[in-house]
């Protein structure tokens, strides 16, 4: 049986893994370069939990801390390289993969948020937003159940612009009525 894809052995994984890590921002979990690498059916969660340690092993990456790796120098000059054998549609997926991760974290070091316990039972949900400048808002709700505390904590990670924006607008047409 023929196989399709482009992906066929384990120097092609190894390529895409140098190429995918060439452009992330930060240093990411074997499980993260997994998902940005799977932009071909012949690519396997095995092939790259394979790969990663032979890339550690000759320089290629180096795991920073537990289970988050970033490229070396020796990493960038292969890349350089080599990146022009991974097949142009396997690139450019992964290259937009790569792209959305980077927008996301970037996003995400402006948000916080944190879920306590007080003594009556209830969850304190705190929510922050941040940009270059400092803290743009920091809010604190309640919860009554820890679901419901985590369910918050979610909306507002995937809402967060929303919400400033919303309590600025309610907060400056009550200033101008």
């Amino acid at each position: 049986m023929e196989r399709r894809g482009f992906i066929h052995d384990i120097l092609d994984v190894k390529i895409l893994i140098l190429y995918v890590m060439s452009l992330v921002e930060e240093p990411v979990s074997a499980q993260t370069i997994y998902e940005l690498c799977y932009q071909d059916e012949c690519l396997s969660y095995f092939d790259v939990q394979e790969a990663i340690p032979q890339l550690v092993r000759s320089g290629h990456l180096v795991e920073e801390s537990f289970d988050r790796y970033v490229i070396t120098d020796k990493g960038r000059e292969t890349v350089d390289i080599t990146q022009d054998s991974v097949a142009f549609p396997v690139k450019e997926r992964a290259k937009q993969a790569v792209e959305s991760h980077n927008r996301k974290a970037k996003r995400d070091q402006f948000l916080r948020t944190e879920i306590v316990q007080r003594e009556n039972g209830e969850y304190a949900v705190h929510l922050g937003l941040s940009d270059f400048q400092g803290t743009l808002m920091e809010l604190e709700l309640t919860a009554p159940t820890l679901p419901q505390a985590r369910k918050l904590e979610r909306a507002y990670r995937k809402n967060a612009e929303i919400v400033y924006q919303s309590v600025m607008v309610a907060l400056l047409e009550e200033a101008e009525g």
